[in-house]
């Protein structure tokens, strides 16, 4: 007997494939357009104050800066924003008329792009898109194999990075710790730049201690990039500026760090952090009215040096619990006021951002979760379209921690998803799957094409969730999420490499003291 006679003939399976080979096709990474969450998606369907409310707002804002103004402005804000039409009093504050801020609202900045080095990371901010990322500038690192509070460092640093590279639902990745091991205050700044890079290739933020410093670091900045006419075509690095001290102060170097950033063509964030019952007023209306107030001024600031100059929204009002007067970021005030200053932004049809997920709780518990969750969720719906601080950040913004900002990520990805919405079409409300099923099928859904279809359309599934039965839960040997976050952790730092190409990681350690490996 030939061989061809003895070989069986192939199995047909009336499902082509089989059941791994489904698997295996549901595991696969889906194509940008189809995936059921991603970065930009549209929100604004949450509004907690009403189109009255917003208009008071306004109009309020605009009163304080006509009648208040803003003081201790540098000599070089003086001079651009007096030129374009701001009245300096005799008390040194700088008092705005309505028709310049409405003027410098005409010619400001809509629709921009924050790039990343790698264009599939751009963000592009306009309408009620959102991106979540991470924000702050703790300067404790959370550490759960201790659980202990330690002083972060550039290796922290670079380490969250790495882990944000890795990470679907967090779309950029602004410094979130302070380099506490480098004591000089340039190196600090330079290492701070260089970790965020060498780490990632999404959008970057950071900021600058001294403004003598930002000629040195736009020269490291430049190497990175290729050249400056490189960087200037696509800055994939923004200026996180706290511009003001509230309440309705500017502060002076923040000022001319910000202006040199401006001129050499890095878009900027525009940050006011006044906290409720403290820096800004106890109403959650009030606070906004003063964040609106300085950011506006912000804005005439911005496009009296260079008109149309990208430039961010960055109303970012805090909570503080009146019982002690402590900060209190996962608060449903924080939710509040996030939201309601992304109804501003939408309002002036400015890219905005505002703090989202910071939890008060010391550790990643059900606190953490609660606040997390509620928070960037809030955010997401209202249309906030920078939500800064959204993982990883606990004790009100003191400590930072890596594994949550891993189990962040399905935070992320459920808010995410209750932005996206439900989608209503023609084949969404069919009932044509329905009769097929209940008039002649076998009376549920689970196996019909439609709900295959549709599985990694229309749902999201956490990485690390748990969603087994019990049964199964102690048959996997009951893992536990935070032992499964450390693990997850420690897979990404053993595996991810640096962002720098290796020749010019060479080149830029030779030239400067890089405190990480």
């Amino acid at each position: 007997m030939v061989q061809e006679e003895m070989t069986p003939a192939p199995r047909r399976s009336g499902r082509s494939g089989g059941r791994a080979a489904r698997k295996a096709l549901r595991a696969a990474p889906l194509a940008d357009n189809i995936r059921p969450i991603r970065p930009g998606m549209s929100g604004g369907r949450y509004k907690p104050m009403t189109d009255a409310g917003v208009e008071r707002i306004h109009q309020a804002a605009l009163e304080a800066l006509e009648v208040i103004g803003l003081s201790q402005a540098p000599q070089s804000g003086i001079d651009a924003m007096t030129a374009a039409g701001a009245d300096l009093g005799d008390d040194g504050r700088l008092r705005f008329p309505r028709a310049l801020v409405e003027d410098m609202l005409a010619k400001a900045a809509r629709n921009i792009t924050l790039h990343g080095r790698d264009p599939k990371y751009d963000l592009h901010l306009s309408g009620s898109n959102v991106h979540y990322g991470t924000g702050g500038a703790a300067v404790h690192l959370v550490d759960l194999e201790t659980n202990t509070y330690r002083e972060t460092t550039a290796q922290d640093l670079y380490d969250a990075a790495r882990i944000v590279q890795n990470l679907d639902n967090v779309h950029f990745f602004q410094r979130a710790m302070v380099c506490r091991d480098v004591t000089d205050n340039l190196e600090m700044d330079l290492n701070t730049l260089y970790a965020c890079c060498s780490g990632t290739q999404k959008h970057i933020g950071t900021s600058f201690s001294d403004p003598s410093y930002v000629a040195p670091c736009f020269e490291l900045i430049h190497e990175i990039a290729g050249g400056e006419d490189v960087w200037r075509d696509r800055p994939f690095i923004s200026n996180s500026n706290c511009f003001v001290v509230p309440p309705m102060k500017f502060a002076e170097e923040s000022c001319v760090a910000m202006e040199h950033c401006i001129r050499g063509g890095m878009p900027v964030l525009l940050l006011s952090a006044g906290q409720a019952g403290a820096t800004a007023p106890a109403p959650i209306a009030s606070a906004i009215v003063q964040a609106v107030a300085e950011c506006l001024a912000g804005v005439v600031y911005v496009n009296s040096i260079k008109p149309g100059h990208p430039a961010i929204f960055g109303t970012w009002p805090f909570v503080s619990d009146l019982r002690t007067g402590a900060m209190s970021g996962g608060s449903a005030e924080q939710a509040l006021l996030t939201a309601g200053c992304a109804q501003m932004h939408r309002f002036y049809d400015l890219p905005g951002g505002a703090a989202g997920g910071i939890s008060d709780s010391k550790l990643p518990d059900m606190q953490a979760g609660w606040e997390q969750a509620n928070n960037n969720t809030l955010a997401g719906l209202s249309g906030l379209n920078m939500v800064y601080e959204a993982v990883g950040m606990h004790a009100s913004l003191l400590g930072f921690c890596l594994e949550s900002l891993i189990l962040g990520d399905d935070v992320l990805g459920q808010s995410l998803r209750t932005v996206r919405g439900i989608d209503v079409t023609e084949d969404s409300t069919s009932i044509e799957v329905m009769k097929s099923v209940c008039l002649e099928g076998p009376g549920h859904y689970l196996g019909s094409e439609q709900t295959l279809a549709l599985m990694q359309t229309e749902y999201v599934y956490p990485a690390l969730g748990n969603r087994m039965s019990p049964k199964e839960w102690v048959e996997a040997d009951r893992p536990i999420l935070l032992e499964k976050a450390i693990a997850r952790k420690n897979e990404i730092l053993a595996t991810a490499p640096s962002q720098i190409a290796e020749d010019l990681d060479r080149a830029i350690r030779d030239r400067l003291n890089i405190y990480f490996n």
